[in-house]
C-alpha cells in the first residue's frame, strides 16, 4: 500500500513538473515573439541602411520560426485534447446505449405496476401491513425509475457538450494549420528575400543605396506624370495604347518589362482584382502556372504572360521603401507580342518624365472613372 502511495505521489509530482516546465516554456516563447516584434517595428523607423535591412529581415526569419514553433506546439496541445475527448465521448455513448436500454427495459414494467388499480393492491395484501410494504416498494420503483430517467438525460447532455466541444477544438486545430502553413510560406519568402538582397548588393551600401534611389527615381516620375501628363483622348476595351519597352534605362530599368499598377482613390491595390482570372507563367517561382485574377478587365498583353514580379512582398521589394516594402504593380513580359491594350474603358493619358540623372522614362495611364487608375511603365 505504501509503495502504491509513493507511486502516486511521484507521479503527480512529475505531472506538476512538466506542467509547470511547459508553461515557462511558453511564456519564454511569448515573451521573445512579442521582443522581436519591437525590435522589428524599431528597425522599420530607423534611416534605411544595407546593415539595418539584413537585420530586419534575420529579425523576421527568427519571428516566423518561433511562430511556427509555436504553432505546431499548439496543434500537438489540441491533438491531445481531442484524443482525450474522443476517448470521454466514446464511454459516454456506451454508458449511454447501456442505460437507454435499461431504461427501455424497465418501462413496461413500471407502466404494468401503475396500472394496477388500488383495489388490486388491496386484495393482493394479506393486511395492511403487507400493503404498506407493496405501496412503499411502488414507490421506491417510481422513484429509481426517475433517477435513472435523469441519469439518461444527463449522460445524453454530457455526450452532447463533449461532442460540441471536440468540434471546436477541431475547427480551432484547422485554422492553426492554415496558419502553420502561412508562417511556412512567409519564412521561405523571407530567407529568399535576405539571399537575393544579399546578391543584388553584392553585400555593398553604396550599391544598396543607389537601387533604392532608382526605385524612389521612378515613383517620383510617375507622380510628377499625374501633374503635367496630356490627354491622348478616350480609349476603348481592348485598344491598343503603347508597346513594351525599357525606357528608363539605366536609371529606373533593368530591361525590357511592363510595369502595370492600379490605384484606387490613390492608393496601391492589388491588379488582380480588376483583371479576369487567367492562368500565367509565375517567373517569380520558378515558371510555374499560376491563375489568378477576379475582376472583369482584359490583361493588357496577350498571351503566353509571365509575371516577373508580382504584387506585395516579392525578393526585390526591399527597395521599394516608399510604399512600406511592397511592389506596386504587376512586372509582365508576353511571348505573344508587345502590344499593350487598354483592359477597360477610359481616357488615355501620356508622359515623358527623367529618371535618374540621364534617363528619361515613358508613361502611360488611363482613367477609368470613379477614382480608377491604370498605369502602364516603362513603354516604347
Amino acid at each position: 500500500m505504501k509503495t502504491i502511495l509513493r507511486l502516486f505521489v511521484t507521479t503527480v509530482i512529475l505531472l506538476f513538473v512538466t506542467i509547470s516546465v511547459s508553461a515557462a516554456t511558453v511564456d519564454e516563447t511569448n515573451k521573445t515573439i512579442e521582443e522581436l516584434k519591437s525590435k522589428i517595428a524599431s528597425l522599420q523607423s530607423q534611416q534605411n541602411t544595407l546593415s539595418k535591412q539584413i537585420t530586419l529581415l534575420d529579425s523576421q526569419v527568427k519571428l516566423t520560426t518561433l511562430q511556427i514553433q509555436d504553432t505546431e506546439r499548439k496543434i500537438d496541445v489540441l491533438e491531445t485534447e481531442i484524443g482525450e475527448l474522443t476517448g470521454e465521448i466514446d464511454r459516454l455513448e456506451l454508458l449511454k446505449t447501456k442505460r437507454l436500454e435499461l431504461v427501455l427495459h424497465r418501462i413496461p414494467e413500471s407502466y404494468k405496476r401503475a396500472s394496477a388499480s388500488q383495489f388490486g393492491w388491496l386484495l393482493l395484501s394479506q393486511n395492511f401491513s403487507d400493503l404498506l410494504t407493496r405501496a412503499k416498494y411502488l414507490l421506491q420503483v417510481q422513484e429509481e425509475d426517475t433517477a435513472l430517467y435523469k441519469q439518461l438525460q444527463l449522460t445524453q447532455m454530457n455526450y452532447n457538450e463533449r461532442r460540441d466541444v471536440r468540434e471546436s477544438k477541431r475547427q480551432e486545430q484547422e485554422a492553426l494549420q492554415k496558419q502553420l502553413e502561412k508562417h511556412k510560406a512567409d519564412l521561405a519568402s523571407q530567407k529568399k528575400q535576405k539571399q537575393a538582397l544579399l546578391d543584388q548588393t553584392r553585400n555593398s551600401e553604396a550599391v544598396y543605396q543607389q537601387l533604392l534611389a532608382q526605385a524612389l527615381a521612378e515613383k517620383q516620375a510617375l507622380e510628377r506624370a499625374l501633374i503635367d501628363a496630356v490627354k491622348v483622348g478616350p480609349v476603348k476595351k481592348g485598344d491598343p495604347i503603347a508597346l513594351v519597352g525599357n525606357t528608363g534605362y539605366p536609371g529606373c530599368s533593368t530591361g525590357a518589362h511592363l510595369h502595370f499598377e492600379v490605384r484606387q482613390g490613390g492608393s496601391w491595390v492589388d491588379p488582380s482584382s480588376y483583371l479576369s482570372s487567367k492562368t500565367v507563367r509565375d517567373d517569380q517561382n520558378g515558371g510555374s502556372d499560376w491563375t489568378l485574377g477576379g475582376g472583369s478587365w482584359n490583361w493588357p498583353l496577350s498571351d503566353t504572360i509571365r509575371l516577373t514580379q508580382r504584387f506585395g512582398k516579392t525578393p526585390w521589394s526591399w527597395r521599394y521603401g516608399y510604399s512600406g516594402g511592397i511592389h506596386t504593380g504587376f512586372d509582365m513580359v508576353s511571348t505573344g507580342g508587345d502590344v499593350i491594350r487598354a483592359p477597360a474603358d477610359g481616357d488615355l493619358y501620356s508622359s515623358s518624365q527623367s529618371c535618374g540623372t540621364s534617363s528619361v522614362i515613358k508613361i502611360k495611364y488611363i482613367d477609368h472613372g470613379s477614382g480608377t487608375l491604370s498605369f502602364y511603365l516603362h513603354v516604347q
